[in-house]
């Protein structure tokens, strides 16, 4: 690189990246050995004039040389061309820590060419950023390389140096050598161990070959040579008794080599290690290290009481008291599992009236009563004891198989003045709910274990215990003080533990216990929750819920029965489930309330008896009917505003229909004969569509006029015809016998009436009109598919339920007194019709 053309006067010459080097001349070197890639490389020279302080910086890119391919030629025709001979001396060696003396020369390098040579250091070794000054230096006219002390391998394991050497005027005819000083090793570094002290364990009465565990050491010397190739022995080993362990002399593995390891007699073992480099060469450096083996403890040793016989004493009836305690010997290491004993009574308690349980700190058994003993059953108990270890027995090698150690105890029971025993200790009494006071329920005694009878003993409750019962102070029967009703108060529990105390002569007391228990009763009627519906057209079944206070088997399931024979021929009861059933109508039952009685019986027998209220509306929904929203919560039924202004308003209008009807026939009365249609008055069109089309039928036929005034007439004979015809008035008259007479009567004297003169005989008219009424609905009005026009029959809506005061009409006579079972032969069309001639 041309260094003046860019900065003459630069006095600080670097590159930016450390593997190349910039002399002074513009030549420029690598520091180190390169691998290029195919990427080209770039770093930048920086040149710098201090006094001045200019800086100038050169970029190089360094780009792979495209290689020329030769051209093949014979090898007769090959030129033989002379190169110029390279100077390269082979790599040199320096023994470590060398004794010189010093200077010590270690290669001579030179050129051909050049005379002076000069050199940069590049150590190589461990943390190690640069070599020390002077520790190499060349001479500079015959090239010899010199060491000036002695260097140690493990800081510094080689060194590269580059050789540049130049013309006295400054030029480099040769490219820079890079040589290499390698520092031979010295088997100067002893191995060493790891650990001071290695620890290791192994269990008792291992097999050979087990792995105990393994030494490490290490060697600073020069690895994979003679001089870190370690072997391992062992010196010693504590106690010197016969050798227990091996030493692997490459791994430094140690195993088990003797065949019975017991903890009860040698606890640890002790070994002094070895290890010595030059493969174990007597000549090779060593060092000396210890491990110590402990051995493990194992259940090898069963335990075995001290004595086989034991005798103690205790007084009958006691309990919770410590009577004996056992003892026993174990070889094994103390506080382990291994000797930790556990103590079982094998024999002679069969009812449970002794235990045994070890004390943790010194090993002992201890032997207690939990059970009262009696002295007049037996007089003395005789126990046969085990003992265990807590971990599981193991069979040291070479020995036989040991049986459990066992030893008896025999427990004296001594006499003591007992209390009065209740036989039972605990005695169950049911008593049913609500039972009378004073009902007997049982009987409790107790008895003199001394004389096995009951005289001489009084019986008493102690105060502060629920008051449910007494008992009799001689005889010991019980008998209730209260109604025990499980929905009161503490009772509600269901049972109650009372203590009795007995008490003889001499002032012994013996206690007992009564647990009186509340038997459920059936003492609650089922009832239904809900009694108030609204049923609409859809006749959707009701689903109808009882309940019943009482526990099971007194409530459900329930079963369902309706008491009024009228009202069960027009509802039905199906099953829903346990507590539930459906009710709903069986036909097509009028719109209407009705109260229906429903009986509820409980699986115990007991009946309940409720009214159920069904509103049977013509409703979409419950809130439609008849103009009101109902709310049935709780059973009661709310009208709105709305709702009783309809009724005020239909009231009035009914007494409007009265009046006028009243004031029509006075006036017939007067003229003394029918001036007007009744049925007009009474029938009243209550949805008129449109006015109809003039019918030509040969049903019909016209009558001769029978009056003066003409209109409806009927005439005698073998035959009855009607006439519709127009006219100013319409009159319906009847003819009897062979006579002609209107269908008004005077009554004889005082020219008052004998009779309603707006109703006709029912007789007359129902003969008169039932044959065809039928016949002319049927033809008139019919349309291509022989179906009745709909714009013709008209349905009357619903108008609620029939007034107290009967018919206004003159459908029929009040003192007529012929069936009218031909109204439930009518089609529904006219069934409004018929309710109004039935309820009077």
């Amino acid at each position: 690189v041309d260094l003046k053309e860019c900065l003459q006067s630069a006095e600080f010459i670097s590159s930016s990246d450390g593997n190349f080097k910039v002399l002074e001349d513009g030549s420029v070197y690598t520091t180190s050995a390169l691998s290029l890639s195919a990427e080209k490389k770039t770093f930048t020279i920086l040149l710098k004039d201090i006094q001045e302080q200019v800086e100038k910086k050169i970029h190089v890119d360094l780009v792979e040389e495209e290689k020329k391919t030769p051209n093949t030629r014979h090898a007769r025709d090959t030129v033989l061309k002379r190169t110029k001979r390279r100077w390269g001396p082979i790599p040199s060696v320096m023994i470590e820590n060398s004794l010189g003396p010093f200077p010590l020369q270690i290669q001579q390098v030179q050129s051909d060419t050049a005379q002076n040579y000069t050199i940069y250091y590049s150590a190589s070794g461990p943390g190690i950023d640069q070599d020390p000054k002077g520790l190499f230096y060349i001479e500079r006219e015959t090239g010899n390389i010199f060491a000036t002390r002695a260097v140690d391998r493990e800081q510094y394991p080689s060194f590269q140096i580059i050789c540049f050497a130049t013309t006295p005027d400054g030029y480099s005819p040769e490219v820079p050598l890079v040589h290499t000083i390698r520092i031979e090793d010295d088997n100067d570094n002893a191995p060493y161990f790891t650990q001071d002290v290695f620890e290791f364990c192994v269990p008792e009465n291992s097999r050979p070959g087990v792995v105990v565990g393994k030494v490490i050491a290490e060697d600073r010397d020069e690895p994979y040579t003679l001089h870190t190739t370690l072997k391992y022995r062992i010196v010693s080993q504590t106690p010197p008794i016969t050798p227990a362990f091996s030493l692997h002399g490459d791994s430094g593995v140690i195993s088990v080599l003797l065949p019975q390891l017991d903890r009860e007699l040698v606890p640890s073992y002790t070994l002094l290690v070895e290890v010595r480099d030059m493969a174990g060469q007597p000549f090779g450096l060593c060092t000396t290290g210890t491990v110590v083996i402990k051995i493990e403890d194992t259940n090898d040793n069963a335990p075995t009481f001290k004595q086989l016989q034991y005798e103690t004493r205790v007084e009958e009836n006691r309990v919770k008291v410590e009577i004996l305690r056992v003892s026993v010997v174990d070889l094994d290491e103390p506080g382990s599992p291994g000797s930790g004993a556990v103590y079982e009574i094998i024999r002679g308690n069969d009812d449970q009236a002794f235990e045994i349980t070890t004390d943790k700190n010194t090993n002992e058994g201890i032997l207690c009563v939990v059970k009262g003993l009696d002295y007049e059953t037996a007089k003395q108990r005789i126990l046969v004891i085990g003992v265990n270890n807590e971990a599981p027995y193991l069979l040291a090698p070479h020995s036989q198989q040991l049986s459990q150690s066992t030893c008896s105890v025999t427990v004296h029971v001594l006499d003591v003045d007992e209390g009065p025993v209740f036989k039972p200790c605990l005695l169950r009494l049911d008593v049913k709910e609500c039972e009378d006071i004073g009902t007997a329920i049982g009987r409790y005694v107790a008895e003199d274990p001394e004389t096995g009878n009951s005289e001489g003993i009084r019986y008493r409750i102690p105060p502060g215990q629920c008051n449910w019962v007494n008992i009799d102070d001689k005889s010991g029967e019980i008998r209730t003080v209260r109604v025990l009703d499980r929905d009161i108060g503490e009772m509600r529990r269901g049972q109650c533990n009372i203590t009795v105390l007995a008490i003889d002569r001499n002032g012994k007391t013996g206690t007992g216990t009564i647990q009186v228990c509340i038997v459920p009763g059936n003492k609650n009627f089922p009832r239904i929750t809900q009694t108030d519906y609204i049923m609409c057209r859809d006749r959707k079944p009701i689903c109808l819920t009882a309940q019943d206070g009482d526990e099971a088997p007194y409530s459900a399931p329930f079963e369902y029965r309706i008491n009024d024979r009228r009202l069960a021929s027009m509802w039905k009861l199906t099953p829903h489930d346990d507590n539930s059933w459906y009710l709903s109508p069986k036909s097509d039952i009028p719109y209407g309330i009705y109260e229906i009685p429903v009986s509820v019986i409980d699986n115990g027998g007991k009946i309940g008896e409720n009214i159920v209220r069904v509103n049977l509306c013509d409703c979409v929904t419950p809130s439609e009917c008849d103009g009101r929203t109902r709310q049935l919560a709780g059973g009661n039924v709310t009208l709105g505003l709305w709702a009783i202004l309809a009724m005020i308003l239909g009231s009035l209008l009914l007494l409007l229909i009265l009046i006028t009807i009243c004031g029509c026939c006075g006036a017939g009365v007067m003229h003394r004969q029918v001036t007007d249609d009744c049925a007009n008055h009474n029938l009243i069109i209550s949805n008129t569509e449109a006015p109809g089309e003039e019918v030509m039928d040969h049903n019909i036929i016209p009558l001769q006029n029978t009056c003066d005034q003409g209109g409806y007439g009927v005439k005698t004979g073998e035959q009855q015809t009607f006439e519709m015809a127009k006219g100013r008035g319409h009159t319906l008259e009847s003819v009897k016998g062979g006579g002609h007479q209107t269908l008004g009567s005077v009554k004889e004297g005082g020219g008052q009436t004998m009779m309603d003169t707006c109703r006709y005989s029912y007789s007359e008219w129902h003969n008169f009109t039932h044959p065809r009424l039928g016949e002319k609905v049927h033809l008139c009005r019919q349309d291509e598919e022989q179906k009745h026009s709909e714009d013709y029959l008209l349905s009357y809506n619903y108008e609620g339920k029939g007034s107290l005061a009967g018919s206004v009409g003159c459908c029929s006579d009040q003192h007529e007194e012929e069936a009218l079972d031909f109204l439930d032969q009518l089609e529904p069309k006219f069934r409004t019709l018929a309710e109004t001639c039935i309820k009077r």
